[in-house]
This record gives C-alpha cells, structure tokens and sequence, in this order.
C-alpha cells in the first residue's frame, strides 16, 4: 500500500507531492510539483493576525481543493487507484507559527475534510499542535523522519534543509539523542527581497546575489538577532524573520546599501546562522546533506561549504532521496506513523515532555 504526502512550504511556490512506498526505508514512486498561480499565492502571503475570518475560510477553501487535485493528479499519473492508498499526510500551508507565547499555536490552511471528499482518500492533517499541547515548539517535525530514513551507524551526520526557514537535524553515530531545530532564515528573505525590488519570485542560480557585495555592517546587525542566540529547541517561521524584520535593521544602516548588497548579505546571513549552528553543536560531524530548494541555490550551497572547510557538504541524493521531495515524504511518513498509532515527535527537537501521535485523522468511512 502507498501512502501520499503534500506540502506548501513557507516559499509558497508549489505543492510538493509525493507517492511513496515504506519497507524499511521511505522509497518514492513518484514525485511531483503542482504550481500554485502567484494570485493566490500573494494573497496567502498577505495574511496576518489583522486579516478577514471570512478571507481566510476562502483561501482554506481554495487550498483544500487545490491539495485534492494535486493528489488526484498525481494518482492519474502513476495509475493508481485511490484504494491502492492508505492515508494521505497533508502539512496544508502555514498562515501563523506562535511557540514561545502563553497561548502556541501553530494554523495550517487547505481544509483535510475537502482533500478527504474529493480523493476518496483518509487524510491526516494538523501535525503541529498535539506536540505543542505538550509543551513543544510543534517542529521541526521533519527530525524524526530524517532519523527513520538517514541514521547510519558509525557516522555523525547532518540533515539541512533549506527551505523559507532553515533547520537542521544531528545525527550521531550511535543514534543517541537527535538534536534538531530551526537555525533561521533559509530562502525566504531572499525570495521576499527580490520580489520586492525586482518582482521576480526567487534569485534563479543567484545571479542577483551574486551581482552585489555583501556589507559588513548589515550582517553583524543582522547576527545580532535575539533569535541566533536563544538555545534549542526552538523554531521560527515567516511571522518572524520577514521584510518588516529586515526593515528593522535597515534602518540602522548608517549608509545606503543597494538592494543587489543587501541580497548578497542576506545570503550571507542564512550561510552563517546555519553554519554557526553547525560548528556550535557539532564539531565532531563529518558530513552535512543538503535538502529542500536551498540545495539548488549554487551560491549559497558554495558558501556553507566555505563556512564549514572541514565538512563535506552534499545533498541526501547521495543516501537515496532527491533534496526536493524530501519534506512530502516526510509527511507521507508521518501519515504512516498516525494511521498505525505511533508517535512520531521527538522532544529532544521540539521540547514536548513526551513522545505522541500527531495529526488529526479525517476518514471516509
């Protein structure tokens, strides 16, 4: 039996789906990336703590219908019949990630009762928030996969995934104690920058980037962050480190900076934040693998391997898995572990006071 994952990440450019097959290891039958068109993109992006409950029922409408016809697409595809799947994992999109207030929460758009409807498919959804109603930050969650699909004895191994936020996961060799947590900003300052100053949505190979210089007195105020310094478990998302954020530390700047130099010191801050959190927890590792959108940005993947000279940096196409269906499988995963009753949080990543099952489960039975 199959089981499907789906995910929009914080860039918002597609929806990750994946058919996949476990025995032991997660094994993809196929992957793809259904666009999702820049008007309802924009729209989900302008979502905040102000916007209209009956604006944001439209867009988990939208969504819902547009997550079912990504499965049933990709179904059509492959030639499998809905019956062939167990369960779907929807992550849904994230429109708000609170972890360090009174009340944390984490909101996540694309309805699962209409994915469950319009595929005939049980759908399981609202992964974050159980881990946070025992006292976790509800990610990163993709840590217990990476253990699942990329612990090997005898290596000390990291899993970086670049997404809009970036998180790493620490491996050790003996498969002790997983440490994992979000390090900062990952693509999604960058997509926000350029899209800003020159409506493109991403900085195809970094040609922008790599066009400007990065400044010096930007980064450290940058660095300066409270963020970077907080110790794990912890976890951030768009709500945070977002244009409004930069804007903060621009208007610091004791001198104008073109936007191409402030592209370059933004990437230069998603190397270093990721590559400090390296050094900082794991001197003794040996390995880094790369995953998520940031694997195919050649000027930052450059970067973190000249931040980290000792350490071979490669991509997890090295163990099996292509770097961009990574975080779908990871929710095709964490569907199995739902639909067979088994936890699938680690509190050493988020910080919950125990391991429990996660998601809510939508059948159609």
């Amino acid at each position: 039996m199959y089981y499907i994952g789906l995910m929009s990440g914080t860039s918002m450019d597609a929806i990750d789906a994946a058919l996949v097959e476990f025995d032991n290891k997660a094994s993809p039958k196929l992957y793809r990336e259904y666009p999702i068109d820049n008007a309802l993109r924009h729209q989900v992006r302008l979502i905040n703590e102000k916007s209209d409950l009956g604006h944001i029922a439209d867009l988990d409408h939208k969504l819902g219908h547009l997550f079912a016809k990504a499965v049933n697409d990709l179904l059509k595809e492959a030639n499998i019949a809905p019956e062939q799947v167990t369960a779907i994992g929807s992550h849904g999109q994230t429109i708000l990630h609170k972890p360090n207030t009174t009340h944390k929460t984490s909101i996540q758009i694309a309805d699962p009762n209409i994915i469950c409807a319009e595929t005939g498919i049980t759908t399981v959804a609202d992964f974050r928030r159980m881990d946070m109603a025992y006292g976790g930050q509800g990610a990163p969650l993709a840590s217990a996969f990476h253990q699942y699909q990329f612990q090997q004895n005898g290596k000390y191994i990291v899993i970086l995934n670049i997404g809009g936020i970036a998180n790493i996961t620490l491996l050790a060799n003996d498969g002790s104690n997983v440490i994992g947590f979000d390090t900062g900003p990952g693509n999604g300052l960058l997509d926000d920058w350029i899209q800003k100053n020159k409506n493109e949505e991403y900085d195809k190979d970094s040609l922008w980037a790599s066009s400007g210089k990065e400044n010096n007195e930007l980064l450290e105020l940058l660095l300066s962050d409270e963020y970077f310094s907080l110790a794990a478990p912890k976890s951030t998302g768009r709500e945070y480190f977002n244009l409004q954020w930069l804007q903060v530390y621009l208007s610091k700047q004791n001198s104008e900076i073109s936007p191409e130099d402030v592209q370059a010191t933004l990437l230069k801050l998603s190397a270093t934040t990721i590559c400090n959190s390296i050094k900082e927890m794991a001197n003794e590792y040996n390995e880094v693998l790369l995953c998520g959108g940031g694997a195919y940005n050649p000027a930052l993947m450059k970067t973190i391997q000249n931040l980290l000279p000792q350490i071979k940096v490669s991509t997890t196409t090295d163990y099996g898995l292509t770097p961009d269906c990574i975080e779908a499988v990871t929710f095709a995963w964490l569907a199995k572990q739902r639909i067979e009753n088994k936890p699938a949080n680690l509190p050493s990543v988020t910080g919950a006071n125990k391991e429990v099952l996660l998601g809510g489960v939508y059948s159609t039975n």
